[in-house]
């Protein structure tokens, strides 16, 4: 009887009955969203990020001319990861995708691969620390230091205007509230890490330090574009999933 009664509901009545069904779940899950607690929030964020970071690296992008350097996505994408998740999250995030790929592809753990490792992560604090209205100036250290140790390298006395690239981050500083050049003070620290380290673990001639600075120069223009594209694809996207109660809100450092 109950069955009949069912299938004699007028039609309208049936498409209300649906209707409200599906806004009653989309309220539930949106609900669900909200009361996620701010650690809930953050590793979920920190998954979401490692997985796009883990793809954004196998997609390659450009390779520079006149050069053997190839970019990926994760070239642009990694940097920003703190502005997002915090400096802490948004390194072990990056970090993460990094030995992942390299344990995935069986990729040797020589000195070379080891020193990759971290010069992105400088980027992610670098980028995530020096807000527009922040005093965290620690950072500030680092190409400091580079500057230092490339110099008391025997090689690295022979080319010293080489480290002038590693003063773009200190300059940066003061114009932080520019988005591309905060982005290019970013993609120069993790420069400074890696050159600095570089020269001390292969002793590279100064000929070699001297054909790469134009080389440097296209490479870091173009990643500190690619930076602060990304910054702002990447906010807007998460702003409207948002918006439209696909994503929790997260917080965004504002540039």
């Amino acid at each position: 009887m109950d069955k009949l009664l069912i299938c004699q509901l007028p039609l309208n009545i049936s498409k209300w009955v649906i209707i409200r069904a599906i806004d009653i779940c989309i309220k539930l899950d949106y609900l669900n969203l909200t009361l996620m607690t701010s650690l809930q929030k953050k590793l979920f964020f920190l998954s979401l990020f490692t997985i796009l970071g883990f793809i954004s690296l196998q997609l390659p992008f450009n390779k520079l001319a006149g050069s053997n350097v190839s970019f990926t996505l994760f070239d642009f994408f990694a940097p920003i990861a703190g502005a997002f998740l915090g400096p802490i999250y948004g390194i072990i995030s990056v970090f993460s995708v990094m030995i992942a790929n390299n344990l995935i592809k069986d990729v040797p753990w020589t000195t070379g691969t080891i020193i990759r490792l971290f010069p992105t992560l400088f980027a992610v604090y670098y980028f995530a620390t020096i807000q527009k209205k922040g005093e965290n100036r620690l950072i500030l250290a680092v190409p400091v230091l580079a500057i230092f140790a490339f110099l008391a390298h025997p090689i690295g006395r022979q080319v010293p205007y080489y480290t002038f690239f590693w003063f773009v981050p200190l300059i940066a500083y003061k114009y932080r509230n520019n988005l591309y050049m905060k982005s290019l003070g970013a993609t120069f620290t993790a420069h400074a890490v890696g050159g600095a380290a570089w020269i001390w673990a292969f002793n590279l001639p100064a000929t070699v330090w001297q054909g790469l600075i134009p080389v440097v120069i296209s490479e870091r223009l173009l990643f500190a574009a690619g930076i602060a594209v990304s910054f702002v694809v990447i906010k807007k996207v998460l702003t409207v999933l948002a918006s439209k109660h696909v994503l929790p809100k997260l917080e965004i450092s504002q540039s």
